[in-house]
This record gives structure tokens, C-alpha cells and sequence, in this order.
């Protein structure tokens, strides 16, 4: 059954989910971030360049020819996802088909636009018996 982690308070979601999948790289991790969303996704892959400075998060879309040796991909849709270990969900629906993944990362601002949704994703995968984690980000991510 998929782990679900809510990392929540979150100043801003973009750059918590930046800084998550540095971390994320720097264990080695693959993480398929779904991001429907052009603008966002866009917004995110920029940062991803160039934070923390003098880094680089290697990351692709889903459509690259490097996409399956790429740690971080990036996917508008999840139909054919190059891994099934963990998926970051950017965006404020609920990921179809997130039950395929080991774990599911939600990362949830004090924005209502991004808390408000996110307390109905939660309801949803609580009241399927999910297994559920929440952490406060507020401080930083450890």
C-alpha cells in the first residue's frame, strides 16, 4: 500500500519542493514529480537549475531521451511513469493512479490555494486507510 507524506507549512511550496528534491538526489532517490500545470512545472524546473547556488538537481520531462536515466522527471500525466518508487505531487488534485507508487510526497503551503485542497486529498487517502505521515516544515526541512 502507497506511504503518503504530507510535509505541510510550508512558507512557499515551490521552493520546500526544491529544496526536498535536492535532498531527494542527494540520497539517490528517484522521484517522478507530477505537475500538470506548464507554469508550475516550469517555475519549478528553473529553480531546479540553479538552487541551491553552484548546484544542479538533475531533472528532465518525462519526454526527454534521458528520462530514464534521469533521477527526477518531471510527468504532465502519469500513463506511463518510468519508475513506480516515489511520486511528488505538484500539483492541488489528487495524482491519478498514486496507489501504482511505494510513496507519495504532498508538500503544502500556508496558502490557502495549496492547504485547502491539500486537507481534502488528505481526507480522501485517510479515509481509504492509506498510511499517512505529516510533518511541519515551518522551520525548514531537516
Amino acid at each position: 500500500m502507497t506511504r503518503i507524506l504530507f510535509l505541510h507549512g510550508a512558507a512557499d511550496r515551490t521552493q520546500a519542493a526544491v529544496q526536498w528534491l535536492h535532498a531527494a538526489w542527494a540520497r539517490r532517490e528517484a522521484v517522478l514529480v507530477y505537475a500538470p500545470e506548464a507554469e508550475a512545472a516550469e517555475r519549478l524546473d528553473r529553480l531546479l537549475w540553479t538552487q541551491p547556488q553552484l548546484s544542479f538537481t538533475p531533472h528532465c520531462g518525462l519526454d526527454s531521451p534521458l528520462a530514464a536515466e534521469t533521477p527526477i522527471v518531471f510527468a504532465p500525466h502519469l500513463d506511463a511513469p518510468p519508475q513506480e518508487e516515489c511520486l511528488l505531487n505538484f500539483s492541488n488534485e489528487l495524482p491519478p493512479g498514486f496507489s501504482r507508487f511505494a510513496q507519495l510526497i504532498e508538500i503544502v503551503s500556508v496558502d490557502d490555494a495549496d492547504r485547502l485542497p491539500a486537507r481534502e486529498r488528505f481526507k480522501f487517502y485517510r479515509d481509504r486507510g492509506y498510511p499517512l505521515e505529516s510533518q511541519d516544515i515551518s522551520a525548514g526541512l531537516p
